[in-house]
């Protein structure tokens, strides 16, 4: 790839896509257990590009910086760096919390991708919604995360009790690791739906699991409730909130990455009781891809419609509008309804 060609330059100007990007410190390391630069950071990016753009294009992105390696300090970056190209979409926001309109940067083409990747953002955190309609979530997220000793194996198995729930209701769903310690399930939507709907849902469906299985579950992030069970973390079902993207890098001792896997896979991981079969780097993505295809693309591509037997389950009518004045409440309601807004490149 050109970036392997480049990589003892300093700084260096590629054309891409008939974009200029300069690209800077590409012998830097940024994963120092294993030697991984940001060249690679950004070959990797470059050479995904294909399946991940799908994934970000008209989501409103967090970027996770890390200008120093994975072991240095890092910072999330909601607007867009203002010394950004001028061919960069934006998408502004308003943010309740800021008092002002925030302007978040778009992954829509390969040259962004490859100036994000210069900037050092190891980890894409997206939207789940699209930009031009902010209360509409695309997908309802499920994020498992074991509390120690427990690992991806328990996460699984909730993971699995969780696909079949969704599948007696007529719903299909994918899952993908974190690219951390933890699985995370997707149910595909892309149909008129709220976040009122989605967060009851996601949140009576965390609550019911902890009810049946208390020694397995638990809903409530509070580090003393968490030893050796899955926190399903149901939170992230928030128009106000970015999950780390499929395909993203993640910062820890090796360039692991958010993996989609089959529920097969999945299956194999509880039965062998091993983690490490749900552990994947950049090259073994790639490889996977090629292989595979985009196991993910379900999640753009499906249209799925909530069904009223999964809101009936979770409390109904009533907890709908529970959900929606306890958002009104917290004064969120203060502000206009989000319909956001695409900003065209200068």
């Amino acid at each position: 790839m050109w970036c392997a060609k480049v990589a003892k330059e300093t700084s260096v100007e590629v054309q891409i896509e008939g974009r200029t990007v300069k690209l800077t410190n590409l012998e830097k390391v940024l994963y120092p257990d294993v030697g991984f630069t940001k060249a690679q950071v950004i070959d990797y990016y470059t050479r995904i590009a294909p399946v991940l753009l799908p994934h970000t294009r008209d989501h409103p992105l967090t970027l996770k910086r890390y200008p120093n390696g994975v072991y240095g300090e890092f910072f999330y970056e909601k607007n867009c760096p203002k010394h950004r190209p001028p061919w960069v979409q934006t998408a502004t926001v308003w943010s309740g919390g800021n008092n002002r309109d925030m302007y978040y940067c778009l992954c829509q083409d390969l040259p962004t991708l490859v100036w994000l990747g210069n900037l050092a953002t190891l980890e894409m955190h997206t939207s789940l919604s699209y930009a031009k309609d902010l209360p509409t979530p695309r997908t309802l997220v499920f994020d498992l995360d074991p509390g120690p000793p427990a690992t991806i194996v328990e996460c699984c198995r909730i993971g699995l009790m969780l696909r079949d729930l969704f599948a007696e209701h007529g719903l299909e769903s994918c899952a993908k690791t974190s690219g951390s310690k933890g699985l995370q399930l997707y149910v595909p939507l892309n149909t008129k739906v709220g976040y009122t709907e989605t967060k009851v849902v996601s949140k009576g469906l965390a609550q019911l699991f902890e009810e049946k299985y208390p020694d397995l579950a638990v809903h409530k992030q509070l580090k003393e409730l968490r030893g050796g069970k899955v926190l399903i973390d149901w939170s992230q079902n928030d128009q106000y909130k970015t999950t780390v993207n499929v395909y993203s890098l993640r910062a820890r001792k090796r360039q692991t990455v958010s993996t989609p896997v089959s529920w097969d896979e999945v299956e194999k991981c509880l039965k062998a009781k091993d983690p490490d079969l749900l552990v994947f780097d950049s090259d073994q993505v790639l490889k996977r891809v090629e292989k595979l295809g985009d196991l993910f693309e379900p999640v753009i591509k499906k249209k799925q419609k909530l069904p009223k037997s999964l809101l009936d389950a979770t409390g109904g009518k009533g907890a709908v509008e529970q959900m929606a004045n306890r958002r009104r409440g917290s004064g969120r309601g203060r502000y206009p309804p989000q319909k956001g807004q695409l900003n065209n490149p200068t």
